[in-house]
């Protein structure tokens, strides 16, 4: 099986960019054959053609939402409603690109893991502690996953 590890955001955000630390943290781990790390950036419909090849695809990605900050939840996302409340704008494009996918009958598994966010307005690379520490979490989740 075929798994791409997703991470998005906007490393010049703050917290907003944690899927990207994750991804960079998970390129000194050791992984399964088969599986890809990818820096998504900010997302959208140009990734489509690429997300086709894989037959899993673990994103992962900051949110608002009303819980405290590096709480750390995993989605399954199968059409736009079932992402969590929109954080940003490149989450317009990743929604457009599941329902895209969905349509044309290319989705493959997703799994969303999602790390609740303290600060994504303000400029900086570096994360808030509580998202920092949530990390350990989310790779733990990611092998589990595996």
């Amino acid at each position: 099986m075929k798994t791409l590890i997703l991470g998005v955001g906007n490393l010049l955000l703050k917290d907003e960019g944690v899927g990207i630390h994750v991804v960079r943290a998970l390129e000194r781990e050791e992984l399964p054959c088969g599986t890809c790390l990818m820096d998504g950036g900010t997302g959208g419909l140009h990734l489509a053609g690429l997300l086709e090849e894989y037959d899993r695809i673990i994103m992962i990605d900051a949110t608002l939402d009303d819980h405290p900050a590096g709480t750390v939840r995993l989605l399954q996302p199968r059409y736009a409603s079932d992402f969590p409340p929109l954080m940003s704008a490149h989450e317009i494009g990743l929604r457009d690109m599941i329902v895209a996918m969905s349509l044309t009958g290319t989705l493959p598994d997703i799994q969303l893991i999602v790390i609740s966010a303290h600060s994504v307005w303000e400029v900086g690379m570096e994360l808030s502690p509580r998202v920092q520490a949530a990390i350990p979490e989310v790779i733990a989740i990611i092998r589990k996953i595996l």
